[in-house]
């Protein structure tokens, strides 16, 4: 078992992982009401990354997922596995299914203080993220969220999420960021749409309806030619990003292409501030 090459305190009710900023509060713990980290709940246990072996798996789930169904270029850094330079500085979390003890869901996490030793923030290298620049200090990044084929039920996505607000609410933290991909070739109810047009289509419609205001808006460094693509079919986001403006994420501006991730990738932001009623009380418990 190798450790990881960043520091990282034992996981329990009374410590928090690898790179956290502030210790645990009661009165901010007792608000939460998703599910916490080591938490199980039908058939599957919600957990933050301790060690190496254990990003490793991960890194498994992400290639299985990336490189197998979208068909990304990884680098071959560790054969099979999804590797790049900011894994090290992030936290990982785990979905198992309790039966096998297979991780069926991960998300990474990129933390202010983190963010700031690594050089940037993943979407750094895709967008021009200036105008955020005030909310850095409690801004965490969100990446690589994955679930695996067979188990792509809400359960799983509900079991991240509540993990992921937990974390926000004990580190008053309350601005998550990150690239929400949309395949090239994008399956949706219609069949498979290629060649960028359905996230042409997918972003007018969006701008329309969920656009942030200008003060936080970003510019991709490098653009899907949506001009030159068909931007007006009838599909429907995926469903990370519909399960993201429902939770009230609102898109940054116009989508980066990814050739490397053969996607499409819209900026988000979501607030905890903007959560609608329904969730705030189902996680947060306010």
């Amino acid at each position: 078992m190798k450790e990881l090459p960043t520091p990282t305190l034992e996981l329990s009710p009374h410590a928090l992982p690898r790179g956290l900023l502030h210790p645990a509060s009661p009165a901010l713990g007792s608000l939460v009401r998703g599910r916490a980290p080591g938490s199980m709940d039908n058939g599957i246990q919600v957990a933050w990354a301790r060690h190496l072996d254990e990003v490793r798996e991960a890194q498994r789930l992400r290639h299985l997922v990336f490189a197998g169904e979208m068909g990304a270029r990884l680098p071959d850094t560790v054969p099979g596995h999804d590797v790049d330079l900011f894994d090290d500085f992030c936290e990982h979390l785990l979905v198992r299914d309790t039966a096998s003890g297979t991780v069926i869901g991960t998300y990474r996490v990129l933390t202010p203080a983190q963010a700031k030793r690594v050089g940037s923030f993943y979407s750094d290298t895709e967008f021009d993220l200036t105008r955020l620049r005030f909310l850095r200090e409690r801004m965490v990044e969100l990446g690589r969220s994955c679930v695996h084929p067979d188990h792509r039920h809400g359960g799983v996505i509900m079991a991240l999420w509540g993990a992921l607000a937990d974390f926000m609410v004990r580190n008053r933290l309350d601005t998550m960021i990150g690239c929400a991909s949309i395949p090239m070739q994008h399956h949706g109810a219609h069949g498979v749409v290629g060649g960028g047009h359905a996230a042409a289509s997918i972003w007018n419609k969006l701008k329309v309806t969920h656009l942030a205001s200008v003060e936080f808006h970003v510019r991709p460094r490098l653009p899907l030619p949506v001009d030159r693509l068909d931007g007006t079919l009838d599909v429907e986001p995926p469903a990370l990003i519909k399960g993201y403006l429902r939770l009230g994420a609102k898109i940054l501006g116009a989508p980066a292409w990814d050739p490397d991730f053969n996607a499409a990738d819209l900026p988000m932001m979501m607030r905890l501030a903007d959560l609608p009623p329904r969730y705030r009380k189902h996680f947060l418990g306010a």
